[in-house]
């Protein structure tokens, strides 16, 4: 049968052994002399052999003691590491953090937003993938990563769902003449080239649902996967595009203005986490920083005017 010795046990006879004396040890833990000597005999007991020759009131460590010394502090200093380790978790200043992100976040809003969470917390790893929304949903679906940021997917009870509905906006080089509006629609871009993503994409779907409406013809001079690139071919004064707001908010994009459009159109996004795991504190607080970013993001874009 194991030993059943308690840390207490281990500090107390590090100190016996350290100090020399029951009774030096004993001050230093501020406990009696009956208590330390008693603890002492309680260890020897679950060793099943002595630590200490008592001759004429002194304590001489037996060799075996000298060994137990060595690994009982081990295990102390390694519990002491431990904890300053734990608490330094508690503080955000050690941990990792797995993220995982949608194309229009990738280039720049979200590096941005783990940069300046990170700045001060150099302890502190990050793994940031970007893949299609539907992967990332799937990794967090999964339990693999931290924290998400995609287009809002369909609810499942492997994911918790946090979701902005953000405006699109109107690309525009800033040279065009309907960059002197404020509000632009469907008649305003009447058979104007246009930048916009794949087919079945929803904000395909509602900006051809919006020209219908007008009946005015709407032409499709680019079609893309992601709408960052769209801000090149709109800053050489190609064409205009639909784009989502994290994109106009934070994308580098000279030479290009964004108005709003009308009738509104919505790119929604949500922060998506594991459901069945717990969320650690360090995820917790870089979802809570991103929310704000987030929230922040129609100021960022109106100070673009």
């Amino acid at each position: 049968m194991l030993p059943n010795l308690t840390l207490r046990q281990l500090q107390t006879f590090r100190e016996v052994m350290r100090s020399g004396s029951i009774s030096d040890a004993s001050r230093t833990l501020l406990r009696t002399q009956p208590a330390v000597s008693t603890m002492i005999a309680n260890i020897e007991r679950e060793l099943g052999f002595s630590l200490f020759v008592r001759e004429h009131g002194r304590l001489t460590p037996t060799a075996e003691a000298h060994y137990f010394l060595e690994e009982a502090e081990e295990v102390l200093d390694r519990l002491d590491r431990t904890v300053r380790t734990m608490s330094e978790f508690g503080t955000l200043d050690r941990g990792s953090l797995r993220i995982a992100c949608h194309p229009a976040s990738s280039g720049f809003f979200l590096p941005k937003v783990l940069a300046e969470f990170l700045k001060d917390r150099p302890e502190v790893k990050a793994d940031l993938m970007m893949r299609t929304s539907q992967v990332v949903e799937d990794l967090i679906a999964s339990q693999e990563y931290d924290i998400g940021l995609a287009e809002t997917p369909t609810p499942r009870s492997s994911i918790k769902i946090e979701t902005f509905d953000l405006e699109c906006v109107i690309a525009l080089p800033e040279i065009d003449p309907l960059a002197q509006k404020d509000v632009l629609t469907p008649t305003d871009l009447r058979d104007y080239p246009m930048a916009m993503l794949f087919g079945d994409h929803h904000v395909t779907v509602a900006t051809q649902a919006a020209f219908a409406s007008c009946d005015a013809a709407l032409n499709r001079r680019f079609v893309l996967r992601t709408f960052l690139p769209s801000l090149q071919l709109v800053g050489a004064g190609l064409c205009g595009a639909v784009v989502d707001r994290i994109t106009a908010a934070t994308s580098p994009a000279p030479g290009v203005v964004f108005r709003k459009f009308a009738p509104a159109i919505t790119s929604s996004v949500s922060l998506l986490l594991p459901a069945h795991r717990p969320t650690s504190v360090l995820t917790n607080a870089f979802r809570i920083h991103l929310r704000e970013q987030l929230a922040q993001i129609d100021g960022i874009y109106a100070s673009k005017y």
